[in-house]
């Protein structure tokens, strides 16, 4: 054979034999890729408990309700509640209800000692100063489900009034505002003067409670407005709701104006005759009043209205145009009025008045009393009210 020949068949040998090396490389980078691919599964695999024990998937804001079961439709409410925040892909809310002995401050402690992020209150003015005595200092939010007569705090937040679905929405989704917060406390009533002298009298001791402060978010008063709450009738207001307290104020109009002194800060005291004392947070009533027109919630003051009548129904009728015209935005300064009101502001206000009379806070009757004092908390509490 010629070399020729030896050189083609040497040629074949050595593509055959590259052919066989390739496929087996081949072979082994195939195995060793489904290997690395079997590992890369099973670790994955075996590695994912872990994260996820590692990471667990975040959960939404835990919301807390203080409810009034007293209130009508509030039972009824409790389903729409945790539908609502189910459809938000939030936890199970807290569902805490009030009792005659505690009206929502306890239930309003634990819901924060149980991590709640959002703190409701559904039912009346009372629940609402309940809730809020509760968070004060907390910064955990309060929002409001108003289902009330007055409605006061929500009304000058702006939450809808009447419709609770649309202010369950902004309690559940909407922004925090920081507001203040104001305290009465009665330092002296009638029934204290009587027990010192019976107490001198038997040589027993004195009675050695500290005065308790109340909260208010809108507007204490003394007087006037506050026997007109204490007189409403309760059957009444269940049914024709706020306008049962003009029905009751209608009795009070030939009622006493009263002999004060009022101490605003460090000033000296002032004597004033007036029918009522009124200090407020903020302004806006029932019925479309705004009794405090240049009352802020988060201004750091309390705005002071003294009120006064004489001359029977004309004054008052007087004193209904002056509330409407502030409430528009113009004062009427002609000093020989039968009806007005002069404002002040301050942020301690101490008020006596001989005799005594009835005092509310934010429509609630805490008793009668021949001084107290009120002073503001400046941004004490976190609420939750509608995007801006």
């Amino acid at each position: 054979m010629t070399w020729e020949g030896w050189l083609a068949i040497a040629s074949a040998a050595l593509s055959v034999a590259a052919l066989v090396a390739s496929a087996a490389v081949w072979r082994g980078t195939a195995a060793a890729r489904r290997a690395a691919r079997v590992v890369h599964v099973a670790g994955t695999a075996a590695a994912a408990p872990a994260q996820a024990a590692a990471d667990p998937a975040p959960r939404g804001p835990l919301v807390a309700f203080v409810a009034n079961p007293s209130k009508p439709d509030v039972p009824d409410l409790r389903a729409t509640v945790r539908r609502a925040c189910a459809e938000q892909y939030l936890p199970e809310p807290l569902w805490l209800e009030t009792t005659p002995e505690d009206p929502g401050i306890g239930q309003a402690r634990d819901a924060v000692a149980r991590g709640a992020d959002v703190v409701v209150a559904l039912g009346g003015d009372g629940t609402v100063r309940a809730v809020a005595e509760a968070l004060v200092g907390t910064g955990v939010p309060m929002g409001l489900v108003p289902v009330g007569t007055g409605n006061l705090l929500a009304r000058n937040l702006d939450i809808p009034l009447g419709d609770p679905l649309a202010a369950l929405q902004i309690a559940l989704d909407g922004t925090d505002r920081t507001i203040d917060v104001g305290w009465l406390k009665v330092l002296a009533s009638e029934s204290d003067v009587a027990d010192d002298i019976a107490e001198a009298a038997d040589d027993l001791p004195a009675d050695t409670d500290v005065p308790r402060d109340h909260i208010f978010l809108v507007i204490a008063g003394i007087g006037f407005d506050a026997a007109m709450v204490a007189d409403t009738d309760d059957q009444l207001k269940a049914r024709v709701g706020w306008m049962a307290y003009f029905v009751s104020g209608i009795k009070h109009l030939h009622g006493r104006r009263l002999r004060t002194t009022v101490r605003l800060d460090d000033a000296p005291a002032e004597p004033a005759r007036v029918r009522s004392l009124l200090v407020g947070n903020c302004g806006r009533l029932p019925g479309g009043i705004t009794l405090l027109p240049d009352a802020e919630l988060d201004d750091g003051w309390l705005d002071v209205a003294a009120i006064d009548t004489r001359g029977g129904v004309a004054g008052w009728a007087q004193l209904f145009g002056e509330v409407v015209l502030q409430g528009v935005g113009v004062r009427n300064q002609l000093p020989a009025k039968i009806g007005r009101i002069d404002h002040a502001r301050a942020r301690e206000v101490t008020i006596e008045v001989a005799g005594g009379e009835w005092v509310q806070v934010d429509g609630d009757v805490i008793g009668q009393a021949t001084t107290l004092a009120a002073r503001v908390d400046p941004g004490a509490l976190v609420v939750r009210v509608a995007h801006t």
